[in-house]
């Protein structure tokens, strides 16, 4: 009896191919575009809400990815309108002759095969699945509370630019030497294409280097050039060995990000420490003891203290009582000092349409030490000519070599860079190890962390701020969707199980968390719930089928019965459900591959959609239905009958 209801069971969803008139051809293609257009209008708006934390990015965050939530979103909108408008014209084009059931064609025949074997023993071992699901997710936290974090991934501008410091008081002479000398051995190894060095500030008013900063741009080969085996990191970490010259605190980044970083925070590394206070000499003793308190910590690299002491300055203080013996004003020694030294315009010269001034100082044997100029005379109107020396005491004094300032305070930095360890981590450490030192900041004096790690907390404190928000408003459009909270929840339950595969796989590919695998997930949760609708609006048409072959009434639908239309509602369609999930698969799998400009970035966010895509369809084709059958079995039990939502809209 049992194997009789089965086979009329499943008759009702077999039919044999036959001919149809055009009025009912046309009638069911209507029926069936109004069935799935709610559906279909709903998944868009989730999606489009999903990227709400992406288009609420700012910063260099959201310069970065604004223009994928954009394109995504004009796409998925155009997309719905074609689905719902352009579709249904064109199925009733091509769509014609015999209708054939979905059973008849081979692949959906295999697919059910196999598929309804595991659904059922799913149905069956209903406390084991649901076990084995939860542990799965479980044991997903963990996995990323142990991943590091970061801004965004390093992107890769093949080319490298060197930035080291030295001391403030360095000469013309000796910085030229040593900017020799490094592009020498730069040069040297086979992977560089060409290396072009700059010392001291460039002639634009936007860069106001001191001397002592060298900034070199290496070019590297095509990476088919490359020795086997090597990669960037292990050209930097060559040169870095090469060029450990006395005196000279390497630094490495590039050249795109590092102009973004030092305009964007004023920090020309990766992670800067800001010292904030009212004097120089005491700002610099502060950043001297932050920096050896963080000097061994794992994954800090170039760490150095913005020079802020240490610059000499020629210092010519007039004694007025000689100034009065021989009859002579400072004035007098101002104009002298600024001829002599600096050099005074004294016309213009024209060249076609060009002008130029004309300056005149003395030559450089006259005032390339201390005692030349002691010995510039000045002219006394009662004792003739007269040595500067009489009338001022000059000499060398220390001096800031530049002084930095914001929010009307005096700012030192101590900076670094990190390599082979992530951001977030590794300035977590630093903070502690600042925490536990002692008598490092006197009274009035406060320190601030920038750099790449300010624009990691502002982006983590907007997804946090958003991502609960986007949840609710998904869920209500679902219950829209739906009309009901039961169904709501059952779709919206498979984003936490779409973060089981995307959680595995950026742990084992060792990506760090960041801003782009949260882009990852927002685009992934919204793909999840989109597919759980379909499955819920099929779900819900083989219980319409149920209760006009029995009738809605716990008297008349047995247990068994719920059981082989939930297994037929879900195996229903099963070509089109899989070929969603191998679509994105498909679309996103070769990315893994590349390894092109942009690759950097566009891995952490591919990797937790592609392994998000495939736990997210396990469970929907399993789990989905086993909480839907357990959910009409409930209504049964409780109500005497099912609450059946309308799915020919």
């Amino acid at each position: 009896m049992k194997q009789t209801e089965m086979k009329r069971i499943k008759n009702i969803f077999r039919k044999k191919p036959q001919w149809i008139s055009e009025e009912e051809r046309i009638q069911i293609i209507e029926k069936s575009s109004k069935q799935v257009s709610r559906g279909v209008f709903f998944a868009t708006v989730i999606i489009i809400t999903s990227f709400l934390p992406v288009f609420m990015l700012s910063g260099q965050e959201g310069k970065l990815f604004h223009p994928l939530a954009y394109t995504k979103t004009f796409i998925l909108v155009v997309d719905a309108l074609l689905v719902l408008t352009l579709a249904p014209v064109l199925i009733s084009f091509f769509m014609k002759g015999k209708f054939r059931p979905t059973d008849s064609h081979p692949v959906n025949r295999f697919l059910e095969k196999g598929y309804e074997p595991i659904i059922r023993w799913v149905l069956k071992w209903r406390k084991t699945t649901l076990t084995v699901n939860i542990l799965a997710l479980l044991i997903s936290i963990p996995l990323l509370m142990r991943l590091g974090t970061e801004f965004v991934p390093p992107l890769d501008e093949q080319s490298i630019l060197f930035m080291p410091v030295t001391l403030p008081d360095i000469s013309n002479g000796e910085i030229k030497r040593i900017l020799q000398v490094q592009d020498k051995i730069i040069k040297s190894v086979p992977e560089v294409e060409s290396v072009l060095g700059k010392a001291g500030r460039a002639n634009t008013a936007t860069d106001n280097s001191p001397m002592s900063m060298i900034e070199t741009i290496i070019l590297l080969k095509p990476k088919s050039q490359w020795r086997e085996g090597i990669d960037k990191k292990d050209i930097i970490k060559e040169l870095d060995t090469k060029l450990q010259i006395p005196g000279v605190v390497n630094g490495w980044t590039q050249p795109i990000i590092n102009r973004i970083n030092m305009l964007a925070t004023g920090i020309r590394t990766d992670v800067g420490i800001k010292v904030y206070g009212q004097n120089l000499d005491t700002i610099a003793r502060v950043s001297e003891k932050v920096k050896m308190a963080l000097e061994g910590t794992p994954g800090v690299s170039d760490l150095f203290v913005d020079p802020i002491t240490g610059g000499k300055y020629l210092d010519v203080n007039v004694n007025r009582p000689e100034l009065a013996r021989y009859g002579l004003t400072v004035d007098d020694v101002n104009q002298t000092v600024e001829f002599a030294l600096g050099g005074a315009s004294i016309g213009n010269t024209v060249e076609g349409r060009r002008r130029f001034s004309i300056s005149v100082r003395m030559a450089q044997d006259y005032r390339n030490s201390v005692e030349r100029i002691k010995r510039i005379p000045l002219q006394s109107p009662t004792f003739g000519e007269v040595p500067l020396s009489a009338v001022a005491d000059i000499k060398f004094v220390d001096g800031p070599p530049m002084i930095s300032s914001e929010n009307a305070l005096l700012r030192g930095a101590v900076m670094f860079n990190i390599r082979d360890r992530d951001m977030g981590g590794t300035v977590q450490e630093a903070m502690k190890k600042l925490e536990n030192a002692k008598e490092i900041l006197p009274q009035g004096y406060f320190i601030e962390w920038s750099g790449q790690y300010e624009n990691l907390i502002s982006g983590e404190k907007t997804l946090k701020i958003i991502a609960p928000i986007v949840l609710l408003v998904i869920f209500f459009s679902l219950y829209f969707a739906f009309n009901s909270l039961r169904e709501a929840f059952l779709s919206l339950i498979t984003v936490p199980f779409a973060l089981i595969g995307g959680a595995y796989i950026i742990f084992f590919w060792d990506v760090n968390l960041s801003v782009a695998v949260a882009v990852g997930f927002i685009a992934l949760f919204g793909i999840a719930v989109e597919t759980g609708i379909v499955m819920v609006i099929y779900l819900n048409d083989a219980m319409e089928q149920l209760i006009r072959a029995k009738g809605n009434s716990s008297e008349t639908i047995t247990k068994e019965d719920l059981r082989e239309y939930v297994v037929h509602g879900a195996a229903k369609r099963l070509r089109p459900k899989l070929m969603t999930v191998c679509v994105s698969l498909f679309g996103l799998v070769p990315v893994l591959w590349s390894n092109g400009v942009g690759m950097d970035v566009m891995k952490p966010i591919v990797l937790p959609m592609i392994g998000g895509v495939f736990t997210s369809a396990v469970h929907i084709l399993l789990v989905t239905p086993l909480i839907f059958l357990m959910s009409k079995e409930y209504e049964l039990r409780k109500y005497g009958k099912l609450e059946v939502h309308d799915v020919k809209h």
